[in-house]
């Protein structure tokens, strides 16, 4: 038989009739129409939502929400699996010869294998990558941005742009797809979390361990925050890593086609970080005394060639993810970062690559750094979501 939480019980039911009565007051002072409006504009308020994301986290926040909706946020189920409440940033590690929040060379890129990861979890490197100089980076709002490229870059000026896009309610269709032009790409083994590689010990197909179970993390967390999301499951880098994102360029322009609903492309995958020795690193912080993987948004641009006439929009929406990942969870993100390759990334304004952890982390702390990158990201994504389609 299942146990009765009592308390829990309480809760939930006192949460239910203050809400009950604040909209029963708010409907006899202004009327069902504008009570109607104030609530909608409420639920898109970015503000009100991280307001709430940072109650739900934890104590952090509650004083910004009055009393009925405290106890109406508070019952969310959303974070029950992993509850974290804030970020905590591990003691710094000495003699590390990997630079100070800058990522590897570019090992997601089309022509370049991955390296190998380390035999043992026992012979990697933690570090925790975040910025302590400006030296190297572009800066502007609170925000670094690794520029890779020989384009200038206000950064600034691009946090303060507004989009180019809104997104349409859940129902109209799917908001948001998370792809994986790599998505065999595995991280080191630890525990329960093991598996058979193929073709190299960073790689599986097996989607239990590889960038589609970090994908269904995310997409399970958006899901439950009221977002639409399509999930492709395809393997475009087995049996052949060269050209990945040839193959699963035609398939976004397919999913478009298909669902105009779709502003957002996620591209996830998890990067590969090797000292200048060869010291295998994992980029990880720890959220409510957890190890949680770090996470980093990389923007495509021109750079290489590529036409892309809208790399300044992607920069755009990826330094407002940034703004919100830093407030929710402040060493969560590694300094976003502009290369030169497009990564398919001019099929549409609003797409980004997504890099989970690196190769020397486990499982488990990438699953970690997926749902609080989701829980961050779908704030603002709910911040975008416009009334009617238009």
């Amino acid at each position: 038989m299942r146990r009765i939480h009592w308390g829990r019980l309480l809760r939930r039911s006192l949460s239910l009739c203050m809400a009950v009565l604040a909209l029963w007051l708010l409907l006899l002072g202004v009327g069902a129409g504008a009570a109607e409006r104030s609530l909608e504009a409420l639920g898109q308020n970015e503000d009100f939502v991280t307001a709430a994301l940072r109650l739900e986290l934890g104590p952090a926040g509650q004083e910004s929400l009055p009393f009925w909706q405290r106890l109406a946020v508070g019952q969310s189920s959303l974070l029950e699996a992993n509850p974290p409440k804030h970020s905590e940033t591990p003691e710094p590690l000495e003699s590390a010869p990997l630079p100070n929040a800058q990522p590897a060379p570019d090992h997601d890129d089309m022509t370049e294998e991955p390296p190998p990861a380390a035999s043992e979890p026992g012979d990697v490197v933690e570090r925790t990558l975040i910025p302590t100089t400006t030296q190297g980076y572009v800066t502007g709002a609170g925000l670094y941005l690794y520029n890779r490229t020989d384009l200038s870059v206000d950064l600034a000026a691009v946090a303060q742009a507004d989009l180019c896009f809104s997104l349409a309610p859940a129902e109209a269709g799917p908001q948001i797809l998370i792809i994986h032009s790599h998505a065999t790409e595995a991280y080191t083994p630890q525990g329960e979390d093991t598996y058979v590689p193929s073709d190299n010990n960073t790689r599986t197909t097996d989607e239990r361990y590889n960038m589609l179970r970090v994908g269904d993390e995310m997409e399970r967390v958006f899901t439950e925050m009221g977002l639409s999301v399509l999930h492709d499951r395809e393997l475009y880098d087995y049996p052949q890593y060269n050209g990945s994102y040839t193959r699963s360029g035609p398939a976004v322009e397919a999913y478009l086609a298909q669902y105009p609903t779709i502003k957002l492309v996620l591209d996830v995958h998890r990067d590969a970080l090797v000292g200048s020795d060869g010291t295998v690193y994992k980029a990880v912080t720890a959220i409510d005394g957890a190890k949680t993987a770090q996470v980093m948004l990389v923007v495509g641009s021109d750079a290489g060639g590529t036409e892309h006439p809208h790399w300044q929009e992607n920069l755009a929406l990826a330094a407002k993810l940034q703004k919100g990942l830093d407030t929710l969870y402040p060493t969560l993100a590694r300094p976003m970062t502009l290369r030169q390759s497009a990564y398919n990334q001019n099929l549409l304004p609003g797409s980004l690559l997504v890099e989970v952890g690196s190769h020397g982390n486990s499982l488990q702390e990438a699953l970690a750094g997926a749902r609080a990158f989701a829980r961050a990201a779908g704030a603002v994504f709910l911040g975008l979501v416009r009334e009617s389609v238009g």
